[in-house]
Formats: structure tokens, sequence, C-alpha cells
């Protein structure tokens, strides 16, 4: 069954409120941590220019644009001893693997919130950056919305920025798992 064309505006206290349940959702049952939520920014960049690390996703379909998960580098060892049930206090690579997947289960379950309007999206592999003194951007929509979050105090923000997509041939897809092709040879 093909997907239609879903144009139907989302508000931004829609985003939020997805972002706030997938986020609460993903901590307590897969990290076993409480956050709590602060109050929704709507800004024109997402991230900061300090040390920290930044999970991001791309959402496509109808709909296009980007996820994100940031914090700082205590934050990230925090999350990544939780979910991994080790011990971690400096960031390696199984600390940015496991920021992958909180942001890939946070974004993905926020997706799947936004598809009930906006139609299915697809959702990319995380890209995780870890540094100091850089900003991050999406290009053609510049409103994130954005959620801050903390955990005793440790901070973190999830941020989504999406907006109809402009390619009158974008792919038509189908919510929920993603289909499988094969290659015959």
């Amino acid at each position: 069954m093909e997907q239609t064309c879903v144009t139907q505006p989302i508000s931004n206290s829609e985003i939020s409120d997805a972002i706030r349940q997938a986020t609460l959702e993903v901590f307590s049952t897969m990290l076993a941590l409480e956050v709590a939520a602060g109050d929704t920014e709507i800004g024109a960049t997402a991230g900061s220019t300090q040390s920290g690390v930044v999970a991001l996703l791309g959402l496509a379909g109808e709909w296009v644009g980007t996820g994100s998960l940031s914090c700082d580098p205590p934050f990230a060892c925090r999350m990544a001893s939780q979910l991994l049930m080790a011990e971690y206090d400096v960031v390696n690579d199984d600390v940015l693997d496991a920021m992958a997947e909180v942001a890939n289960m946070i974004i993905g379950n926020v997706k799947t919130a936004l598809e009930e309007k906006l139609g299915a999206m697809g959702l990319s592999t995380p890209t995780v950056i870890y540094g100091r003194n850089f900003e991050t951007r999406s290009v053609g929509n510049r409103e994130w919305v954005i959620v801050p979050f903390t955990a005793g105090t440790d901070a973190m923000h999830v941020q989504i920025s999406i907006a109809p997509n402009r390619n009158t041939r974008a792919v038509h897809l189908t919510p929920g798992f993603p289909i499988t092709q094969s290659v015959s040879l």
C-alpha cells in the first residue's frame, strides 16, 4: 500500500511533547535513569560552542529534517555506563556507540509519534561528533525545537528540526519497519 502525500502542519508544541515522551521513556526503560524536562526553546541552531558529544540522525519522507541529542562528556559516559553495564569515565568508542544508540532510540520514538500526523519517515544511521568549540546547523530549516533535560547535575538537549519536503518526487514510505530489498545475482 502506497502512502499518500501528507502536508498537515505540525506545531512546535506537538514536536516538544513527542521529544519529552520519547526521552522519558528511553531513560526510564533502557537506562534506569530519571530525567526532568525543562522548558522548550525554539532556536536557530542546535548545540553550542563548548565541549560536548552530539549524535545526529536524519529524517526523510514527505517531511525532512534532523534529530539530535547533545550533552557534556561526563553525561555521555554516565549514559554509556548505564546502557552497557560497565564503568566509563572517559569518552571512547563504546561511549560514542552508546550515545548513537540512545539517540537512535529517542529520535526513532519521536519519528514514530510524528508519523501519525506527518506520514511515514525514514531514519538515518546516527552520526556522533565529539570535540570542542563546534556548532551544529541544519540547512533548509533553521528552526529547532529544543528540549533540555537534567539528571541530577548532568544536562542534555534533545532537538528536532523538521519541515515539509520541497522535493516533489519524494520517495513514498510505509510506516513501521523498513522494507529490505534483495539483490539477485
